[in-house]
């Protein structure tokens, strides 16, 4: 049988099956026919036979650690390294499928952070105020392959890796919202700050002008920081998305997605010790955890990419809902008390 023919078998008997894509682990690759088969021991210190050596007319080759010709054309780099499989297979292909998820959406915001009740779903395991939990392997990663210049160049500060990261994004065309933009908008403050603020996208107000938090919203967050005797100019302000959502919807998935990425080479660069997360969107990015509300996170402290991040209300929600502005306080309290040691 010819290579061709032995690859349209596999694919064909994957599509039997169901199956979208192919697993690296060996063990995944074999009819159940032939599961005695591979799974028979084999002398410490053998590599995996090829499936190609089970066919007496196919051409001999070296042992190889990738069985399945497929799984190398699907990722060329498994030739150059020994097949390692997870404890559980299922879960290498956990990951692959986890940006098909759909992001979940409310007609307004506001709803959704005023309702204790809103959304399951476990919750990120709270540091506390000791900060034990640890930082989920997800939030240790590199932010991207390698992006040209990167800003990581030893000794660069912070202030030169924001510029790099900016540099990188560019006059970004990587999703639709570039097209109803006015302008980008980046992030301002102090390269490193310890006290860094990250909202949801920008509004009118922010597009209009270039930078984070400067309508109604904006003004309120910054009495919130002078209430902790801190200025505008002592923190960083930021926002997950760049670009302002037409008519000031929701932030979908793949926008999200796109601009994330740069949200946490900015949190990187600056490394700041405490994260202030403004509204669900804030929250749900920064611990990766799409149905958490902010009416379950705020009273926690979470560990993320070497800060303690503090979930609370965003401003332009204060706005509709000044009663919760106690519950703000109280947040930006805690705050205060991480930034002064406590």
């Amino acid at each position: 049988m010819s290579e061709r023919e032995r690859i349209a078998e596999h694919l064909k008997f994957f599509a039997e099956l169901g199956v979208e894509g192919v697993s690296r682990d060996p063990r995944w690759r074999v009819r159940p026919c032939e599961q005695g088969a591979a799974e028979a021991p084999q002398p410490a210190g053998e590599a995996v036979a090829s499936t190609e050596q089970s066919d007496p007319a196919a051409p001999s080759a070296p042992s190889r650690a990738v069985a399945d010709p497929v799984a190398e054309q699907a990722d060329p780099r498994a030739a150059a390294k020994p097949a390692s499989p997870p404890a559980d297979p299922v879960a290498e292909r956990a990951d692959s499928g986890a940006a098909a998820k759909p992001a979940p959406r409310t007609a307004d915001p506001a709803a959704e952070q005023s309702d204790p009740g809103a959304a399951a779903g476990p919750a990120p395991r709270p540091a506390g105020d000791a900060d034990t939990a640890p930082i989920p392997s997800w939030t240790s990663a590199s932010l991207w392959d390698a992006p040209a210049g990167g800003g990581e160049a030893a000794g660069a500060t912070p202030a030169e890796r924001l510029r790099s990261i900016r540099d990188e994004l560019g006059d970004c065309t990587r999703c639709k919202l570039h097209g109803g933009r006015s302008h980008l908008v980046f992030g301002v403050g102090r390269p490193d700050a310890d006290l860094m603020f990250v909202g949801e996208a920008p509004g009118r107000d922010e597009d209009r002008q270039g930078e984070p938090f400067v309508g109604r919203a904006g003004q309120l967050l910054t009495k919130i920081i002078e209430a902790i005797d801190l200025r505008r100019e002592d923190v960083y302000i930021a926002n997950v998305i760049k670009c302002r959502p037409p008519q000031n919807r929701n932030p979908e998935r793949d926008e999200v997605e796109t601009c994330r990425p740069f949200l946490f080479a900015q949190i990187d660069a600056i490394q700041p010790r405490v994260i202030v997360a403004l509204g669900s969107f804030a929250v749900r990015t920064l611990l990766d955890d799409d149905r958490l509300p902010i009416s379950r996170a705020r009273g926690q402290v979470y560990a993320c990419r070497g800060a303690k991040l503090i979930p609370t209300f965003h401003p332009a929600f204060l706005l509709r809902s000044p009663d919760r502005k106690r519950d703000v306080w109280e947040d930006m309290k805690r705050v205060r008390s991480l930034l002064r040691g406590g």
